[in-house]
């Protein structure tokens, strides 16, 4: 049965719909009902228009579609290794969700389209060579999720391009289902790895301020190496962001940013100090050997007029050889993360956040892929939380009791230490003590000391003892102290407050925790701060390089900065 369909808008030759009918006594009411669904789906425009195949339209949508030079090389990588081998010949008309799920699972079956043929051998190169422990058999390794999703959204452009052209009636694809989105997992550095990179980075004036600006901007490497001085206003703090780098290979240009937004972002003083620094030293320079810095000079550049950018693979790189330096596992990209998930917890708006980074989307890339979770901004939520919670009935807090006796025995003693640490906050509730051999290593003690003064203060109610796992430090903060006969009286403890404390190392913020202490006590605040010292993995002898804001629970306001000397 041949029914004419019109002109095919590819060949240009009639598009006949053809269907054979097989021979039987019934041949002729089969045929007969083979050519009404043909007639309707002409009649309805339904039919497909062309016999054109995926290639043909693959073809004509990769050289016609508005894609940005970057994103065009990757479209046409995908569709050459994993689009065009396994449908490259199927007709347009021909597709439909069925195709499209098996198409998915293929491609999460193996990444190399194998046979299935047993002794295939996965060699290092296509040439000619002598296999060695780089050749081996071949192993099926399916594609991420991310990247499925790509040649979701490759095919769904071209199809939905096919239907603005009369190729198809229907989009194939629209009730194909691909791979749900990966879940973002920012892991940005802690604070204090931050200021580890910002120290090392500072080795490198010039350096230092990229890796400054990155970690206050959140702003991506090719922005960064898109700045001109000409978009800073120092006097006004405001630098305006409107062109990035683009590479690819070899190959570099000037672009619009990712989501083709002028962005305005507003920086600190202490930021625009650091980059005042950086183009005095730019313009020394390059008056040193006699030219001059323009004001379209970029501001990161080896040029000593500043003609020529930085590459951004290799600003990338460059971070990643400080990182191993620093033995942190991280990458530039993750500057963002840190950047976004710091002013979130610091209370700053999503939409503000949003815009700093260049996200589109009202902030929903911005929550979803790039916010890590922050113990910090937890613990003010909680904080918060209780103070708008009604009051609980009094109960007595349990005495925790310490022995009558004067300390003797070495372990005894040792106990005493640890429990003044826990008490000052170096050991926080909820969080392991060290190990027992460090602990032993600290106090110049034995293991077995060590073991016995753990066990000593599990008897006192201050730690929890689990098997084959940490020791872990109680929250005993409410119950009244019973003090060792060696102990001298107490005085009467001043009415502490609860407080929300930054720490700061050399004006960069490094942590910050919520704690009840008296503001006006200067030795709560030495314990305090150096319980944070300790726990950030900072040198307590350096204690001069610290700094201690104090702020009341929930308040935006601080009360004293607290400075200790050596």
């Amino acid at each position: 049965m041949r029914v004419y369909a019109g002109i095919d808008p590819v060949t240009k030759r009639p598009n006949v719909l053809t269907e054979t009918i097989p021979p039987g006594p019934n041949a002729e009411k089969l045929a007969e009902q083979v050519k009404v669904n043909f007639l309707n789906q002409v009649y309805e425009k339904r039919n497909p228009r062309t016999k054109a195949t995926v290639n043909q339209l693959l073809d004509k949508y990769l050289a016609e579609a508005e894609l940005e030079f970057n994103t065009r090389d990757i479209y046409v990588g995908y569709a050459k290794k994993h689009i065009r081998p396994l449908l490259g010949e199927t007709k347009v008309g021909a597709l439909d969700a069925g195709v499209m799920d098996s198409l998915y699972a293929e491609l999460r079956r193996c990444r190399d389209h194998c046979k299935k043929t047993k002794g295939q051998m996965d060699h290092r190169t296509t040439r000619e060579h002598e296999c060695d422990h780089r050749c081996g058999p071949h192993e099926c390794r399916p594609l991420s999720a991310s990247t499925i999703r790509q040649i979701h959204f490759i095919l769904q452009g071209a199809l939905r391009a096919a239907g603005r052209w009369k190729w198809v009636t229907v989009n194939p694809i629209a009730d194909a289902v691909p791979p749900a989105a990966p879940k973002g997992n920012p892991r940005p550095p802690s604070a204090a790895q931050a200021a580890r990179i910002i120290n090392e980075a500072f080795k490198d004036p010039d350096w230092g301020a990229l890796v400054w600006l990155t970690m206050v901007t959140g702003h991506r490497r090719g922005e960064l190496c898109a700045i001109r001085w000409s978009h800073l206003d120092l006097d006004n703090g405001v630098l305006h962001l409107e062109k990035a780098i683009g590479q690819r290979g070899a190959k570099k240009w000037e672009k619009d940013t990712k989501a083709h937004q002028d962005r305005r972002i507003t920086l600190d003083p202490e930021t625009v100090e650091i980059l005042r620094e950086h183009l005095t030293r730019f313009q020394t320079r390059a008056a040193a050997l006699g030219l001059e810095l323009r004001d379209d000079a970029y501001v990161f550049s080896l040029a000593p007029d500043g003609s020529k950018h930085l590459i951004p693979d290799s600003v990338g790189q460059r971070y990643r050889k400080l990182a191993e330096r620093l033995e942190i596992k991280t990458t530039i990209h993750k500057l963002r993360h840190y950047s976004a998930t710091e002013l979130i917890a610091g209370g700053v708006d999503i939409r503000t956040v949003a815009g700093r980074l260049g996200h589109g989307g009202g902030g929903t890339t911005t929550l979803r892929a790039y916010t890590a979770w922050s113990s910090e901004a937890d613990q003010r939520a909680a904080g918060t939380l209780a103070t708008r919670m009604p009051a609980r009935p009094t109960m007595a807090a349990p005495a925790i009791e310490f022995p009558n006796h004067d300390p003797k025995s070495p372990y005894e003693h040792l106990a005493i230490a640890l429990r003044d640490q826990i008490l000052d906050g170096t050991f926080q509730p909820g969080l392991p003590l060290p190990p027992v051999k460090q602990i032993g290593a600290d106090h110049n003690a034995s293991a077995g000391t060590a073991q016995r003064a753990v066990k000593l203060l599990a008897d006192w109610g201050l730690v929890e003892l689990n098997s084959g796992r940490r020791t872990i430090v109680k929250y005993a903060a409410a119950a009244p102290i019973i003090p060792t006969a060696a102990e001298a009286p107490a005085a009467t403890a001043p009415a502490a407050k609860p407080l929300d404390l930054e720490v700061r190392h050399l004006g960069t913020p490094i942590a910050s925790f919520r704690a009840e202490a008296d503001p006006s006590d200067n030795a709560d605040l030495r314990a305090l701060l150096v319980g944070a010292i300790r726990r950030s993995g900072g040198d307590v002898t350096e204690i001069a390089d610290y700094e201690l804001v104090v702020h009341l629970a929930g308040s935006t306001s601080p009360m004293t900065t607290f400075v200790a000397t050596k």
